[in-house]
This record gives C-alpha cells, structure tokens and sequence, in this order.
C-alpha cells in the first residue's frame, strides 16, 4: 500500500459510540450532576 492510497482512505471505525446527541445536552447533564453533588455534599457536612 503507498503512502498516497492509506491516505486517501478514511478512518476505521472503531465501534465506539456514535455522536448522535447534541454535545450542549451532554454538558448541561454533566453540570447538573456535579451541582447535585456538591448541594448533597454540602447537606450532609462532608465538607
């Protein structure tokens, strides 16, 4: 295989998850569940 034909190949897939979802949704779950934490933390005198 030359150098010119693996580069025009695309990449493998992997059979990772498909990015299917909008990231904003992801980021604002993500923040949720760290506000969550932190207020059961704070209630619970762990800190």
């Amino acid at each position: 295989m030359t150098a010119l034909s693996a580069a025009a190949r695309p990449p493998a897939r992997t059979g990772g998850p498909k990015d299917e979802r909008p990231a904003h949704l992801e980021h604002v779950l993500g923040w949720t569940l760290v506000v969550v934490l932190a207020m059961l933390v704070t209630q619970l005198g762990l800190l």
